[in-house]
């Protein structure tokens, strides 16, 4: 059995891994991780026979904190994905320095299938990547929707607490169907636009594959056919972590 976990700036998943399929899954806000949460959360690994870990982390400060408790307390090698060598898995176009290495997982998770891709993620940013003949090509961050969101209620007195739904409408009636309104088709326009531009610089056709909170609100509104993987970065660690025999 193995671990992989993705260290985001938001939520960290951590998932105990059993024949390259996810055995246990366990979320919790970044924010709470300290050692003594990891230790107290993580108890139950004593009792199994875990060889290895994988993360990829956007926070590594917490990436320190779980490499030391696993290290330490359980004797497991733990391992952050962009300080392994890829090459053989995937061709990466840019300077690694650049690339989220949530972003670099979702991007593996599709690798070596011999199509294009565009991997848009609905997290902290909204991302999107882009893979032509497996390698990386390079990716756009635009704001993340509840950063947005929350910047704006921040900044604006008036500005009521809202959760964003889908809707039909573009003219609203009141402020919160107007707010709702501009975030949904803002996005989707956003989102749209991208894509297009992607497809018109690169003179490529590509699947698309979304992820993250939002991902199934705008899945119907895209001009584009998009394919929902809300595991698509934990994927990605199970590709690498078999294929490196970690």
């Amino acid at each position: 059995m193995k671990i992989v976990g993705d260290i985001g700036n938001s939520d960290t998943k951590v998932c105990i891994i059993k024949n390259k399929k996810i055995f246990k899954r366990i979320i919790f806000p970044t924010k709470l991780l300290t050692k003594s949460f990891f230790n107290n959360k993580f108890k139950f690994i004593k009792k199994l026979n875990i060889t290895s870990s994988l993360f990829c982390s956007v926070v590594p400060k917490k990436f320190e904190i779980i490499k030391n408790v696993l290290n330490r307390s359980y004797s497991i090698k733990t391992y952050e994905l962009k300080k392994i060598d890829l090459d053989d898995i995937i061709k990466i176009k840019v300077n690694l320095k650049q690339i989220g290495s949530d972003r670099l997982a979702n991007s593996i998770s599709v690798s070596k299938l011999n199509y294009n891709y565009i991997i848009i993620d609905f997290g902290t940013a909204t991302t999107f990547d882009v893979i032509i003949n497996n390698n990386y090509y390079g990716g756009i961050i635009a704001p993340g929707i509840n950063l947005s969101i929350k910047s704006l209620k921040n900044n604006a007195s008036l500005i009521p607490n809202f959760t964003l739904q889908k809707v039909k409408k573009v003219i609203g009636k009141n402020t919160l169907s107007a707010l709702r309104s501009g975030f949904f088709w803002g996005y989707t326009g956003l989102i749209n636009n991208i894509i297009k531009l992607i497809k018109i610089e690169t003179k490529k056709n590509f699947k698309i594959i979304a992820t993250g909170g939002y991902s199934y609100l705008f899945k119907s509104s895209l001009d584009y056919k998009v394919s929902i993987d809300k595991d698509i970065t934990i994927k990605g660690l199970i590709k690498i972590i078999n294929k490196k025999n970690l």
